[in-house]
């Protein structure tokens, strides 16, 4: 299907969402953030996709955020009411974005500021290199965002930091603190994303989408919970392949 802010591409059971809007440093729009929507959607219905990349046009953004001069059109020619129904639509797309049953990778190919550090904290996996770098600005435009997602990724004395000083992260310490599993030189970003995401998809969809799942599900679980959380999707849900199906290459070699 073709979109009009965002491309996808499809190799070797991965999809390669990007965000497309390079003349505004990818910001979202409403259109973009359909289309986002809509192209995640589909790669999740895929069957022959098990894995999903999200990143931008260019060398220079991720994304700048929000689209602020559409905000302001529609501050100006959308009600109130209208306004709340659409930002309540957009995030909950983020939740769901989040909430990927397919694993999701970041290529953080430039800044992601605003609402592109929203985006980016929904992630599974981030991989950046020496152009990448985040700024949660929310609490300098008088508005809240983050607070359930960025602590997940770098633990609650980091988020508070991050959330409240809306500073600039540049791309060494976003390695240091978990914001990014990876940096590597822009030559080989894309190399690496792929190695990453082809590893994912290359393995039991099943048991991936079950991991991701249990995951998301045991993040405020104690430990007895998380326990019992997986005995029961092991035995009720996902049940793990028997010997043959799992090692059928091991097998083949008589166990040599």
């Amino acid at each position: 299907m073709e979109y009009e802010h965002v491309s996808v591409g499809n190799e070797d059971g991965v999809a390669i969402i990007t965000l497309n809007r390079p003349e505004v440093l990818n910001a979202m729009n409403h259109v973009l953030n359909t289309n986002l929507h809509d192209a995640m959607v589909a790669a999740n219905a895929d069957d022959d996709i098990g894995c999903i990349v999200i990143t931008g046009t260019g060398e220079k953004a991720f994304s700048a955020g929000g689209d602020i001069h559409e905000q302001r059109e529609d501050a100006v020619n959308r009600t109130e009411e209208e306004r709340d129904t659409r930002s309540a639509e957009h995030a909950r797309w983020i939740y769901d974005l989040s909430a990927s049953p397919k694993p999701v990778i970041g290529m953080m190919n430039g800044l992601a500021y605003g609402g592109g550090a929203v985006l980016a904290s929904c992630l599974d996996i981030r991989i950046g290199c020496e152009n990448t770098k985040f700024r949660f600005l929310a609490a300098a435009y008088g508005r809240i965002n983050c607070t359930w997602t960025l602590p997940n990724q770098v633990g609650w004395p980091k988020a508070k930091e991050l959330l409240f000083t809306a500073r600039i992260v540049e791309a060494e310490e976003a390695f240091q603190i978990g914001l990014l599993n990876h940096l590597v030189p822009k030559s080989e970003l894309r190399a690496k994303t792929m190695e990453v995401a082809k590893q994912i998809a290359g393995n039991h969809r099943s048991s991936v989408q079950a991991i991701k799942g249990l995951l998301l599900q045991d993040m405020t679980a104690n430990l007895e919970g998380m326990f019992v959380n997986e005995k029961d999707y092991t035995t009720n849900v996902a049940k793990g392949f028997g010997v043959e199906e799992a090692f059928p290459e091991f097998l083949a070699r008589k166990g040599r």
